[in-house]
């Protein structure tokens, strides 16, 4: 089963970002952080979603960014499939923080449980097919949407239709350059048919 062990995200003033992301995450190996001067601009492709066990804890991540600088993109509100918001960090980088819980249940801290890459594919058919090529295994697919099978990795995987991701995002489709983002994992170094670069697993920040 594929291993996603971290992932490093490019940004142009390290120093800032390091800060930005202590202050609000504290995600420590989970994410590492490299400068780039790479054109990018609008939709990046992508986004990265922090699940908490409960609504308390998501208020504090989504406050803690804000705090350390993030912009709001969607505000902390209640849906049918549970709590939840999103933000963009200083870098660019679009970070939705949710949980399925509906009531608090424990005191309320800042800790992740999970982290998921969801990535906006041109053609989610295609993207699946590439994927399970490499070793991956399919847990849900419907329609525009495709969870993979992560087992024991700190980092889930997922496809989502490009238009699809932005709107969940709240943000416009349009986008060009750089996604400024790899994923450190256990399948090699390549590039997929979205342009997303996978690279081997990192073992330092």
């Amino acid at each position: 089963m594929a291993h996603i062990d971290s992932v490093t995200l490019e940004v142009t003033d390290l120093s800032t970002a390091r800060s930005f992301y202590d202050a609000a995450f504290g995600l420590g190996d989970r994410l590492h952080l490299r400068e780039t001067d790479a054109p990018t601009s609008g939709f990046r492709g992508y986004h990265l979603s922090l699940i908490a066990s409960q609504p308390g804890d998501v208020n504090a991540l989504f406050d803690a960014a804000v705090a350390a600088g993030a912009t709001v993109l969607k505000p902390v509100a209640k849906s049918m499939w549970g709590h939840g918001g999103v933000v963009q960090a200083p870098d660019g980088a679009i970070w939705k923080l949710a949980t399925s819980a509906k009531k608090d249940s424990a005191p309320v801290s800042r800790k992740v449980d999970e982290i998921v890459l969801l990535i906006g594919a041109d053609d989610v058919s295609a993207s699946k097919k590439f994927y399970v090529e490499r070793g991956m295994t399919v847990g849900k697919s419907f329609g525009s949407y495709v969870d993979f099978k992560m087992g024991s990795s700190p980092i889930g995987f997922g496809l989502y239709k490009r238009s699809a991701l932005a709107k969940d995002g709240g943000v416009a489709p349009e986008g060009t350059g750089s996604h400024r983002i790899a994923a450190n994992s256990d399948l090699g170094e390549f590039t997929d048919p979205d342009g997303f670069a996978w690279e081997p697993v990192r073992v330092s920040r």
